[in-house]
């Protein structure tokens, strides 16, 4: 089991493949890819390692998390999961963008395949649970890894630090909750790899996350 992360765009957003080193299947998590460049490089990286993309996934469906969603469909085309609460988000991306001075090269693909709470995604030998999280919007999810103890957060969780909740749809005690009854009973040693700034662990953030630690 192998993670690779690369950074990309304005929002230094956080984009992984994770892949699985005997099957050469993996998955493209929350792409935020904008220009040729970042592109290409993505594409040399999948080249080098001799990967099929099985999955596109979205943690969460935020503009930054999915600015690059249309040019690995296009490249790759892998059905795109995430979670049915986020659709309206894709729906309403030309209009944010514009509304931020973005401007989008091309509308951001439906999704493919809704994903729920529960269910066990499969790359080879890597099983990837979703875990339903919402408050960052609701229908942000994380990926789980028990065997290979691995948490990909998306803006659910960060290094010293939770998602905003002064967006659209956001709410703060439902994402508190959702990390403190859900990611908090996972093993203090699984690392988290979140959707900004550098990775963490569970139990780092339970003693050190300035918005959570008192909780536990």
């Amino acid at each position: 089991m192998n993670i690779k992360k690369f950074t990309f765009n304005p929002w230094q957003e956080n984009s992984y493949v994770i892949y699985d080193d005997h099957s050469g299947e993996c998955a493209l998590v929350d792409m935020g890819s904008t220009s040729e460049d970042d592109n290409e490089e993505l594409a040399a990286f999948l080249e080098e390692e001799s990967l099929t993309v099985k999955y596109i996934m979205n943690t969460h469906l935020h503009i930054d998390h999915i600015l690059g969603n249309y040019s690995v469909k296009q490249r790759y085309n892998a059905p795109l999961l995430a979670h049915e609460n986020d659709e309206f988000l894709i729906e309403n991306a030309e209009t944010y963008a514009e509304q931020i001075g973005f401007k989008l090269d091309n509308t951001p693909p439906s999704i493919d395949e809704f994903i729920e709470d529960g269910q066990e995604i499969t790359l080879g030998d890597i099983i990837l649970k979703v875990i339903h999280v919402p408050g960052h919007t609701p229908g942000s999810v994380v990926f789980y890894s028990e065997k290979n103890k691995f948490l990909l957060s998306g803006d659910v969780l960060f290094f010293e630090s939770i998602g905003r909740t002064d967006l659209i749809y956001g709410n703060h005690t439902t994402l508190v909750n959702g990390i403190t009854s859900k990611l908090f009973a996972m093993p203090d040693d699984v690392t988290v790899y979140p959707g900004h700034g550098p990775q963490t662990s569970i139990g780092h953030e339970k003693g050190n996350n300035p918005f959570l630690k008192h909780l536990c």
